[in-house]
């Protein structure tokens, strides 16, 4: 997502920097190229409107043309407008006496189930004991998917099937909760092809019965201007307190995440940004927009290393790194470790400066060669794999063989490893030690 908006936006900016001087003529052309960007990114025009019109006053108000940095400026001045769009961070509100029951609403094919699914999970992390709610009693198989992904993450699920009426079943539900300790309750409720009174009045009904402390919208990311519309009926009939994204993975344009939250008001609080029930972020709007201009989310990258990669592991790592005892082995417990911290444009549009690299790098490719490397290492003795210098001719015939792979294949990986273990060297007397840093990936 936003990625067709980063690079235009960029470069646009870009263009900027080539000149040392700027005039407002260079402002103008800059604001409709962003405008043009953030429209095509499926924006609500007024939202482009009131955005371009806030960034062009606080340009010439801060005298751009005449700054040192004129192209800095800009960049800070677009920033802090995307975050203040996007809005204030805002949290899931678990205070007073559990359980503390969250309801989903939104459309059919929204991706209610499995947000509920990844919120629970989340909410485990921090200590939690959640009961997910099936009251999707309309939609076929919706309860049965609900029960699979509790057994998948192992966590319970209460349903009623699709005999009680939903409200009743968020009710039996939340007075289960109470008699079994269960701290916060997920309600997964049933969604419609369109906004329909007959939705509404029964959300409304739920919401009567057992008084959530949040309701919360999910929005399909991928769903464009239609978003900003169903959130503001949804919101008119039930009162939103928070907006759940789904799909930020996909190809979506951005102008959802953007249109939605200035419309409503509401705040964005989670992104789902993958298939798999772990896969879900904070929304931090100050990281998004740096992420939308290039400048990299080191925070969020800092976050999912520490959840793929343990304090032990770490320390282990580094020690090995520091020692140069790290051997194929190690790399290859590394290569599952960054794989679990998702694709590897993504991690590396995170770091500062490499978000160009990001976008040039194939995604397909880059997998497919972790694939292999893992599958070239896996194929050689232990004895190989900590010493690579003794992998003579006949035995790279043999791991070649063992991997699918060529002989030329197998040549490259003992040279690439090599060149890791000289640069970690390097980065070891610079004195660039921490967690997160033994990533040979990075070479």
């Amino acid at each position: 997502m936003f990625e067709s908006l980063s690079e235009k936006i960029q470069g646009s900016i870009q263009q900027l920097s080539k000149k040392g001087r700027i005039s407002e003529a260079d402002i103008k052309q800059t604001l409709r190229d962003v405008r043009l960007a953030l429209l095509e990114a499926d924006v609500s025009y007024k939202v482009v409107k009131d955005f371009t019109r806030r960034v062009g006053e606080r340009a010439a108000g801060a005298d751009v043309a005449r700054s040192l940095t004129p192209a800095q400026t800009i960049i800070k001045i677009v920033n802090e407008e995307l975050v203040a769009l996007l809005g204030e961070p805002a949290r899931l509100d678990l205070s007073g006496t559990p359980p503390i029951v969250l309801m989903l609403v939104g459309l059919q094919g929204s991706g209610k189930t499995t947000m509920a699914a990844k919120l629970a999970v989340h909410l485990r992390k921090n200590g939690q004991h959640p009961l997910l709610v099936a009251a999707d009693t309309y939609r076929p198989a919706a309860i049965q998917q609900l029960e699979t992904l509790g057994r998948q993450i192992d966590v319970r699920v209460h349903s009623e099937g699709d005999r009680v009426s939903p409200p009743q079943i968020c009710d039996h539900a939340v007075k289960r909760a109470r008699r079994e300790g269960f701290t916060v309750v997920i309600l997964d409720t049933a969604g419609r092809l369109q906004v329909d009174d007959r939705m509404m009045a029964e959300l409304a009904e739920i919401r009567r019965r057992v008084d959530p402390r949040e309701v919360l919208l999910v929005v399909d990311a991928m769903t464009g201007q239609e978003a900003v519309s169903v959130a503001d009926a949804f919101n008119q009939r039930v009162d939103i307190s928070g907006l759940l994204l789904t799909k930020v993975d996909g190809d979506a344009r951005g102008g959802a995440a953007l249109s939605v939250r200035s419309v409503t008001g509401v705040p964005i609080k989670f992104m789902g940004v993958g298939e798999k029930p772990s896969d879900l972020e904070a929304f931090y709007p100050d990281r998004l927009a740096s992420r939308i201009l290039g400048m990299g989310d080191v925070l969020s990258l800092i976050e999912r290393a520490e959840t793929a990669i343990s304090e032990d592991q770490a320390r282990d790592m580094e020690a090995k790194l520091r020692t140069a005892s790290f051997t194929l082995e190690d790399f290859i417990e590394q290569l599952a470790m960054v794989r679990k911290m998702g694709p590897i444009s993504d991690i590396l549009g995170m770091i500062p400066g490499m978000g160009q690299a990001a976008k040039s790098l194939p995604q397909d490719e880059t997998e497919k060669s972790m694939v292999t490397t893992e599958a070239i290492i896996q194929s050689m003795t232990p004895q190989e794999r900590r010493t690579p210098r003794i992998i003579n001719a006949s035995r790279k015939r043999r791991i070649a063989a063992g991997s699918g792979t060529s002989v030329q294949q197998v040549n490259q990986l003992p040279r690439q490893f090599s060149q890791m273990q000289k640069m970690f060297k390097q980065m070891q007397r610079g004195g660039k030690r921490g967690r997160g840093m033994s990533m040979p990936w990075l070479g």
